[in-house]
């Protein structure tokens, strides 16, 4: 298996990362430098306002947009300042009873007991937090005070206190080898590490290059927490390009391309500094051909975009995107496979399992995610579906659950959103189907237009009205609707003109009603006719 890291940043105004296995694309990041981007980010920002009915505080950071910060992400050294609270009794390790937040590289320990957050802040309240998940829509970013700083191979989490090993580092026998080498190490009392999945085969020597570079940044942070009053940024997390390279390369990266000199040498420089050995692997492209054009990256990514995804060998997956759910369908179009029924719905899911974890990398959906498969009477494929989809989702450095396959063939599954997925960040709402993917035909919007005539023609003052439409609603209008725009005029004693109108979206209606002197009577689509004039 060959796999390339492609770094586009060319355009200064977007950069894009591509992950490239087999010529296929496998990862994709992409980010513009008109979007302000906080996920990771640390600041000292100050209360301004606690609802306690969601037991949630919002705090002024600034940036000029307030974050949430939730009880559940409160740390309990907050706890001290509330009256009459009393801190869980420890269990025999010498630890808190605790419940796991599964984060990417991040297993915080919380205690199950909280108290109100109205006794433990109040308005005016200064508190450190980083941002964990970009504000969408209309909802501001989430923050946490539980703060973690990644390096390549440790994550330092300053109020976990302990040292730890992702949990995605499965085999016992490794996790007791980084136990032993973090312990060697002797991290400073009081601050927590936890070992990433990056860092399960490095030597003493770059565990210790990382815990001396993260133990330099954190004084820095420290100093800055204490010396500079709120709201205030203390930690800024790195741009994209390095922080792609230092939390998806691995040792399985045969090379990196990057198409722009400036970028190319601060790559160098980070891989020279934070992983020495593989600096060799890096290099600057400077081929006439654009970089993810060569690699057939651009022709990929305009198919990750489509609501149909084709599948090898016949069939497909169908990807419709709502609010906070995903629902995605598997057709089998003209794949056969045996002439059993069974069969081909068995293999047709098992392909369809595996790109449908990678249409969910590559997209960065989130939220809840249903997936109807094609029926499977066997309870053995069913589970083998699910096993495959699993597999396929472990690659995926964003937090997922799914869970069993339910009696109607459908795998639900929730994954972690950070940030607007990829569509939302570079598509906008279609101002003509409102985003609902579909417009009035061409005889329902005449039979509005119509009816909202008639409703004009009420008024005892119209003299004329004039109908501003799309050009193939006026042509529809008057060879089919004439005779029902002549009996109003008949009725009403007014005239009507339609006009067609070039260039206007397909719902264009515009309705003017006018006197005997020309002057303008108030007409509105939704309201009907007003008393006042213009």
């Amino acid at each position: 298996m060959v796999q390339k890291m492609l770094i586009n940043a060319r355009t200064p105004e977007e950069h894009r990362i591509a992950v490239v296995e087999n010529d296929a694309l496998e990862e994709l990041y992409v980010e513009r430098t008109s979007n302000d981007n906080y996920v990771g980010n640390i600041y000292k920002g100050v209360i301004v306002n606690i609802e306690q009915s969601i037991q949630a505080a919002f705090v002024d950071f600034g940036v000029g947009r307030n974050g949430f910060l939730h009880i559940s992400d409160v740390e309990p050294h907050y706890f001290k300042q509330a009256p009459n609270f009393v801190p869980p009794k420890e269990n025999d390790r010498g630890r808190f009873d605790r419940r796991r937040r599964n984060d990417d590289f991040v297993d915080y320990g919380r205690p199950r007991v909280k108290p109100p957050i109205q006794d433990v802040f109040q308005k005016g309240d200064e508190v450190v937090v980083q941002v964990i998940k970009e504000g969408i829509g209309t909802k501001g970013p989430t923050l946490s005070t539980y703060v973690s700083i990644p390096g390549r191979y440790l994550v330092l989490m300053p109020s976990l206190g302990r040292v730890g090993v992702s949990r995605k580092i499965e085999d016992d026998s490794v996790r007791r080898k980084l136990r032993v080498l973090m312990d060697e190490l002797n991290p400073p009392k009081g601050l927590g590490f936890i070992v990433r999945t990056a860092g399960a085969d490095r030597t003493r020597k770059e565990l210790a290059l990382d815990l001396a570079y993260l133990m330099r940044l954190w004084k820095s942070i420290a100093r800055r927490i204490k010396n500079l009053p709120g709201p205030v940024g203390i930690y800024e997390e790195s741009d994209m390009v390095i922080r792609t390279i230092r939390d998806v390369f691995a040792s399985s990266v045969d090379e990196i391309l990057v198409d722009d000199p400036e970028t190319f040498e601060r790559a160098k420089e980070f891989l020279q500094a934070m992983m020495p050995r593989y600096a060799d692997r890096i290099s600057l492209y400077e081929g006439r051909e654009p970089l993810f054009a060569k690699y057939k990256v651009d022709s990929e990514i305009a198919k990750i975009h489509s609501r149909k995804v084709a599948l090898k060998d016949g069939g497909s997956i169908v990807i419709d995107q709502a609010e906070a759910l995903v629902a995605i369908d598997v057709n089998s179009g003209s794949f056969r496979a045996n002439d059993s029924p069974e069969d081909t719905a068995f293999q047709m899911n098992l392909r369809a399992a595996k790109e449908i974890a990678r249409q969910i990398r590559l997209r960065d959906l989130g939220g809840v995610i249903v997936n109807d498969f094609i029926d499977m009477t066997s309870e053995a494929h069913r589970r083998a579906v699910e096993r495959t989809l699993r597999d396929a989702m472990k690659r995926d450095r964003a937090k997922t659950k799914i869970l069993r396959t339910s009696p109607f063939g459908l795998i639900e599954m929730t994954r972690q959103r950070i940030r607007p997925g990829l569509k939302r960040s570079l598509y906008r709402e279609c101002p003509c189907c409102k985003g609902n993917g579909a417009i009035k035909s061409v005889e329902s919007m005449a039979i509005e237009v119509a009816r909202l005539v008639a409703l004009a023609s009420q008024e005892p003052r119209a003299d004329r009205i004039v109908v501003s439409v799309a050009e193939e609603i006026a042509e529809y209008m008057n060879n089919k609707k004439r005779l029902q725009l002549a009996q109003i005029e008949a009725d009403s004693n007014v005239s009507v003109i339609l006009r067609g109108v070039l260039n206007v979206w397909p719902e264009h209606i515009e309705i003017e009603v006018l006197d005997e002197s020309g002057k303008k009577i108030n007409f509105s689509k939704d309201g009907g006719l007003r008393d006042r004039e213009r």
